[in-house]
Parts: C-alpha cells; structure tokens; sequence
C-alpha cells in the first residue's frame, strides 16, 4: 500500500523518500527499545540502516549471500 498526502487542489502526492525515511526512523525506535543500556552503538545503528563505513550516505549495503 502507497500512502499518499493530499495537497491544495485535491490532488495527492507520493513522497516516497519521506516514506522511506519514517520507515528507517521505525527500525530505530525497534532496536533501541529492545536495546541494553541508553544508546544504540554507532556499529548497531549502521546495521539496523543496513550501512557500513565503505557506503555513500544513506545507501543501503548490498550483501552477497
């Protein structure tokens, strides 16, 4: 499912890198919620982003399995 916002006119706009990143702010609540102490490490973070020191900002890593 797409969600969209309404904008004057009635028309509606998808933004799906706003989307996206609300999803990304989502995994973040999960693994400090489920986290020990007050802070997620930078190393867990990365991880939860899928990002690794080697990657463009914001870029997921692209894992070979």
């Amino acid at each position: 499912m797409v969600n969209v916002a309404p904008v004057r006119g009635g028309t509606a706009v998808q933004d799906h890198v706003a989307l996206a990143e609300i999803e990304l702010c989502g995994e973040l609540i999960i693994a400090a919620s489920a986290a020990r102490g007050e802070r997620l490490s930078a190393d867990r973070i990365d991880e939860v982003l899928k990002v690794s020191d080697g990657d463009d900002w914001g870029v997921p890593a692209q894992r070979s399995e």
